[in-house]
């Protein structure tokens, strides 16, 4: 953290022809701010910390309330100190005290209705921005479930129930259906180890139907962080994905082709390109045209390197470790995904207020012109990336 003696300049510029009575009035109005300011955060973060502590004992119905109240904290808290990291850490932190607590709820519920106990050990585990430990202010499922061997038909039909009724539990919870169906309730998102294995060997050997479909399976699993159960269980699918990509060099050029053919929100001039017409005329998507990019191009880099790190950030700092970014390339990555993420999480706050429909699409010239510059730095950026990537894996 910076040294607060850092603010002085920008104060005395302040009380540069102000009387000595008037400075001590500025700084005793300073003073008072940050007295202020500082109880304010003391009361969220007890009231985080109440509310976190009361989901072990909590049912489903209660688990929801208290999701809304962490998740209004962490927006009042983000309009304040509009930290992108510290909210990542927040809502990921309790989003996982909630996941585990649904597990639980499930378990007893299948108890008490005659489906017996657990027939072997499993794993939930997340991916998206959940897996990335990159949650925000709205978030919907994305999880998997590994079993053990070893329990055959009975295992997979009990684990069927038990799926069906995560996907409820969580909804209930607050925890948005999946749009692309990444749930525990489809098939192709649940299954025993040795079920995982052969479809991930059968996506990487090129053994599937629809490739396309499968490769975005496998980009997705990319980010898979355990969430609860069977911690050995879930590092070992985890590290069963990680070995494939890796191995598979056909795969992973594939995954980074698709990565550098992203369209990014640059026009003519490297001027940000909006809608020319249509319900978001002037407007652009920062997830897809920005934000999304970079994080795949990024994933892409991490993979090739053997990397666990699912964390974009932490991805980059490690990235510029190895020696595949220099700091300043490293620096301009961070700052990007900073300001992609803060815009994206302001849309958030304001889809939620009821301000705008969805959280997408902005509009540049509603930021001022140091913002609008900024964010286009910010895509410019990527795009860099996306020209080292395409060079590096010799896409043509």
């Amino acid at each position: 953290m910076s040294n607060l003696l850092d603010l002085l300049p920008p104060l005395t510029q302040l009380t540069r022809y102000c009387t000595v009575g008037e400075i001590t009035e500025v700084l005793h109005q300073l003073k008072a701010d940050l007295v202020t300011v500082r109880r304010k955060f003391e009361v969220w973060d007890a009231q985080s910390a109440l509310q976190q502590g009361l989901i072990g004992t909590a049912g489903a119905d209660t688990l929801k309330q208290l999701h809304d109240e962490l998740n209004r904290i962490e927006l009042e808290r983000f309009i304040a100190a509009g930290s992108v990291s510290n909210l990542h850490r927040s809502c990921t932190r309790y989003r996982d005290l909630l996941a585990e607590r649904a597990l639980q709820i499930v378990t007893e519920e299948m108890a008490a209705a005659g489906y017996g106990a657990p027939p072997v050990s499993y794993a939930l585990v997340s991916m998206g921005s959940d897996g990335r430990e990159e949650q925000t202010l709205i978030t919907d499922q994305d999880y998997l479930i590994v079993y053990d061997d070893g329990g055959e038909e009975a295992a997979d039909a009990w684990f069927v129930e038990f799926g069906n009724r995560l996907v409820d539990c969580l909804e209930i919870a607050g925890f948005k259906r999946c749009t692309g169906d990444i749930m525990t309730s489809n098939p192709t998102w649940r299954g025993s180890y040795k079920q995982w294995r052969k479809r991930l060997f059968a996506i990487v050997r090129y053994e599937v139907e629809d490739f396309a479909k499968n490769m975005m399976d496998l980009i997705v699993l990319s980010d898979a962080r355990f969430v609860g159960g069977d911690r050995e269980l879930g590092g070992k699918l985890i590290e069963l994905i990680r070995d494939m990509e890796k191995e598979h060099f056909q795969v992973l050029w594939s995954m980074a082709r698709a990565a550098t053919e992203m369209k990014l929100a640059l026009g003519f001039m490297r001027r940000l390109w909006t809608e020319p017409s249509g319900e978001h005329r002037g407007e652009l998507n920062v997830k897809l045209l920005a934000w999304a990019p970079l994080v795949m191009n990024v994933r892409i880099l991490a993979i090739s390197q053997g990397m666990a790190a699912t964390n974009t950030v932490q991805r980059i700092n490690y990235l510029e470790q190895e020696g595949s970014f220099s700091e300043e390339m490293a620096r301009g990555l961070r700052e990007a995904y900073d300001t992609l993420t803060h815009h994206r999480i302001l849309l958030q706050i304001k889809q939620i207020k009821g301000i705008q429909k969805d959280s997408y699409y902005l509009d540049p010239l509603m930021l001022d012109s140091g913002e609008r510059e900024q964010l286009r730095q910010a895509v410019i950026r990527v795009e860099e990336l996306q020209k080292m990537i395409h060079t590096n894996f010799n896409i043509v």
